[in-house]
């Protein structure tokens, strides 16, 4: 009952620097005759908390359940309501979480926190290379790429796996990387390079569960597939990064110099990007 909780803070406004709400869904006040949950309940025990923070002067973080969409559940009107909006990112299959600002009225929301869920918590990943054993050995359709998770360079692992399908049409499955975009890809493969991989299955994976909507991933998801397809692996010390045009050529991407230097502070060696390949032709 948010009315209790209005008057416990005020008789102990003192005592507190930092409240938790968890989470809105789950507030009600006897004001609204809506039910716990409803629209207008979210809305109008938001409205009150928020005057609770700014007369005591109390930060305040409302937590909200997310729908299968991604989004906040409730209605939109919540998220104008708040100064600050941080989404808590991660598959619960995989220990990876990314903490991603969308809304900040106090500062930038291009910084995010990446983050392993331990049996002792959330630890920290300073160097995402950390996630990955470098001491495997060079493997077909496995490369590294240097992708921008808000304005942060991180290192990820795009797999690739080509084989021959014995299915009237191929299957395309493709996990953290958008599917059309695979299937567009795959187009451009087929055209440019005069391979026919309509008699092939193909598989493609992020590895540590996480999603990539980077251009830049264009050119390692490529690398990937050409290198399980001829059964080729490149040396796990290059890095590859860069967007493919339809016609095959590789541009250049946002802040690809800064890329660069994270790629060579974490130890890569080789760095394959628009400098390095004008055309996906010259990776065979």
């Amino acid at each position: 009952d948010i009315d209790i909780i209005e008057h416990f803070i005020e008789k102990n406004s003192k005592r507190f620097k930092i409240i938790f709400i968890d989470s809105i869904q789950t507030l009600f006040t006897t004001t609204v005759s809506s039910p716990t949950g409803s629209v207008s309940q979210i809305l109008e025990c938001t409205n009150f908390l928020v005057n609770i923070s700014k007369k005591f002067n109390i930060i305040t973080f409302i937590i909200g359940h997310v729908t299968k969409s991604g989004e906040v559940a409730g209605p939109k009107m919540l998220e104008h309501m708040v100064d600050t909006v941080i989404y808590f990112e991660g598959e619960k299959r995989f220990e990876l979480r990314v903490v991603r600002v969308e809304k900040n009225r106090f500062g930038p929301t291009d910084e995010v926190g990446i983050f392993r869920m331990t049996s002792d918590g959330l630890v920290e990943v300073r160097d995402t290379k950390e996630l990955f054993e470098n001491n495997l050995p060079d493997a077909p359709g496995s490369v590294f790429c240097m992708v921008l998770e808000g304005n942060r360079p991180v290192v990820v692992e795009v797999q690739a796996l080509v084989a021959k399908s014995h299915l009237p049409q191929p299957r395309r499955t493709s996990s953290g990387f958008d599917f059309s975009r695979m299937n567009i890809l795959i187009a451009v493969i087929e055209k440019t390079l005069g391979l026919n991989l309509s008699t092939h299955d193909v598989y493609t994976n992020v590895t540590g569960g996480i999603k990539v909507a980077d251009a830049a991933l264009d050119l390692a998801f490529v690398a990937s597939v050409l290198s399980s397809l001829k059964n080729k692996a490149f040396p796990r010390s290059s890095v590859f990064f860069g967007e493919v045009g339809l016609t095959g050529e590789v541009r250049k991407v946002w802040l690809e110099e800064k890329r660069v230097k994270e790629a060579r502070r974490i130890g890569f060696v080789t760095i394959v990007n628009h400098s390095a390949v004008k055309n996906i032709k010259n990776l065979l």
